[in-house]
């Protein structure tokens, strides 16, 4: 089986509303709605499990009812951090699915992936084995010097660099057994999954991101999600 673990248990201090970013409506939706819609209409998930905030279980079965989610499966209490949070989804699919079953996680609030990204994801996962979604770096790119937060002496070329996007992509027994190992050697923090497997040696095989898969973290980005929402591209545009 293919599962979509997404992860929803932050608390959205940055968007500095009265309530988690995941859960603000945009035209009378919960972000987190657009993104489940996204993995709920795709042919090749199976089930959905959410690790949300602590207290809001209850909401989110409702809200999956009212816009008929129903590959809904599972929503699990996340921990203190999003490295714990993932380690939670996976405790419980573990106890419920095969070790050879395949997990794909993303985050709740990137609700404009589509289904071209998820598609590939798994088609990169068959090839390699794992995948996370990637695009290039287009910006040219410094590193401050230490101790001097406005002054650099050196930039990396854009061309050898990569931003990180979800979905990621993995066998449950692998992923399981590689938090299950980062917890015995104290590694902590990694909220991107693909940062966990790189400090365990394990390499990262990229799939397709895109600039749309926005991540809301901000203010300023829900006011981008709801303009992409309502964007479509000129006519003379191939």
């Amino acid at each position: 089986m293919n599962i979509a673990l997404l992860t929803a248990s932050g608390t959205g201090t940055r968007t500095n509303q009265d309530i988690p970013k995941q859960f603000i409506h945009v035209d009378n939706k919960p972000i987190l709605i657009y993104t489940l819609e996204a993995f709920q209409k795709h042919p090749n998930i199976d089930e959905i499990c959410v690790v949300v905030l602590n207290g809001w279980e209850k909401i989110l079965w409702a809200y999956a009812k009212q816009f008929g989610i129903t590959k809904l499966k599972y929503v699990i209490n996340g921990g203190s951090t999003g490295q714990e949070s993932i380690y939670n989804g996976l405790i419980e699919l573990k106890a419920s699915l095969s070790e050879d079953d395949v997990i794909i996680i993303h985050d709740g609030n990137r609700p404009l992936v589509s289904q071209e990204i998820i598609t590939d994801s798994f088609v990169k996962y068959q090839q390699f084995g794992s995948a996370v979604a990637a695009i290039p770096c287009t910006e040219v790119v410094f590193v401050i010097d230490v101790g001097k937060t406005n002054e650099s002496m050196k930039s990396i070329n854009r061309d050898y660099l990569r931003r990180t996007q979800t979905p990621h992509t993995y066998k449950l027994g692998e992923i399981y057994a590689a938090h299950e190992e980062a917890n015995k050697l104290g590694i902590i923090n990694m909220a991107a999954s693909c940062s966990l497997m790189e400090a365990l040696g394990k390499p990262t095989f990229f799939s397709l991101g895109s600039e749309k898969n926005l991540k809301i973290s901000t203010v300023e980005d829900i006011q981008i999600f709801r303009a992409l929402l309502y964007s479509k591209n000129d006519d003379w545009i191939k």
